[in-house]
């Protein structure tokens, strides 16, 4: 099968890929709305008349951000609403006042995370890395899917990573509570679940209307990178001696554009359980390719990991009576 693409380039614009589309009438929420990738898909959601729904940590702010973008675009229809997604008890609260604002949700962009933190536990007891960017995640998805089945068809779109080829789930041992820590492990493993769970959550609900594709955006130097240690972007390859993001870096309104699209595009409609980068459906890694760079490794999207991962996030939030 011909693998899926926009027509246009990988690296054009997010608002760019929304300049003939109109968005009116249709609720949209994105996490980690008050920085970076956040930014521009908000940017370019309210250009086409889209509502958004801003679920961020700090709500100044957010809202700072969110009266920026209302002047840029024109579209005063955005709301900050406070989540701290390392804490169960703050998505419940973040999910109740966002059911409030908006009883059918056309589009969900699970966009925040953070990356290779030094060790910490979120408000639970998980790991950070793992409590935020997957389990945060999940919960709020599930706590929303009221809105997303009256809205539907709708999508969800869950924020990936290169990052998820450091590593599958550590089953054992999710937590690190009985093995060294290492951020980067605790990284992929978080992508990969993002990834896992896009694919079981369209197994489950695609047919109900709601699909979900997974996305990596592709390298972007924001806010992201900012627990690394001094010096270890430039070691990486990823800036130059002053500072410049290399060539292979995207902007961030570039980066935006495939969650942009996964979340928009006609061409996806009722089209789910995909990784998708560069503004097109992705294919298994091949590292012989002249561009090592494009494709997940297989364990990203293994069936029977996302119905097991799924059944494990079950049971930890459960665990914790949140």
């Amino acid at each position: 099968m011909t693998p899926i693409k926009s027509p246009l380039a990988p690296r054009a614009d997010a608002t760019d890929l929304l300049k003939d589309t109109d968005l009116s009438g249709q609720t949209a929420v994105v996490t980690g709305a008050a920085s970076g990738l956040g930014i521009e898909t908000v940017r370019a959601l309210l250009s086409a008349g889209a509502r958004v729904i801003m679920p961020v940590r700090d709500t100044a702010r957010g809202g700072e951000v969110a009266r920026d973008l209302a002047q840029a675009t024109g579209n005063s229809d955005v709301h900050v609403v406070q989540l701290d997604l390392g804490s169960l008890a703050s998505v419940r609260q973040a999910a109740g006042e966002i059911l409030a604002l908006a009883p059918q949700i056309r589009m969900l962009i699970n966009n925040a995370g953070v990356m290779a933190i030094p060790q910490g536990q979120t408000a639970d007891g998980f790991e950070t890395q793992f409590g935020t960017n997957h389990l945060g995640h999940f919960q709020l998805t599930r706590l929303l899917m009221p809105a997303l089945l009256a809205a539907a068809p709708a999508r969800v779109v869950s924020l990936s990573s290169s990052g998820h080829r450091i590593s599958d789930i550590r089953w054992d041992d999710p937590n690190f509570r009985a093995t060294p820590y290492d951020p980067w492990q605790a990284y992929g493993q978080s992508k990969t679940a993002n990834a896992l769970f896009a694919a079981e959550f369209n197994r489950r609900y695609a047919d109900q209307g709601i699909t979900a594709n997974a996305v990596y955006p592709g390298g972007i130097m924001t806010g992201l990178q900012k627990h690394m240690p001094e010096g270890e972007a430039q070691r990486r390859g990823w800036i130059d001696e002053n500072g410049v993001p290399t060539p292979a870096f995207k902007t961030p309104a570039q980066g935006a554009s495939t969650s942009v699209w996964a979340a928009t595009a006609p061409e996806l409609d009722g089209v789910g359980g995909l990784y998708l980068e560069d503004l097109q459906q992705s294919t298994p890694l091949d590292e012989a390719s002249p561009n090592p760079m494009f494709g997940y490794k297989p364990h990203a999207l293994d069936a029977d990991s996302a119905r097991r991962l799924w059944t494990l996030s079950e049971e930890l939030i459960d665990q914790t009576g949140q």
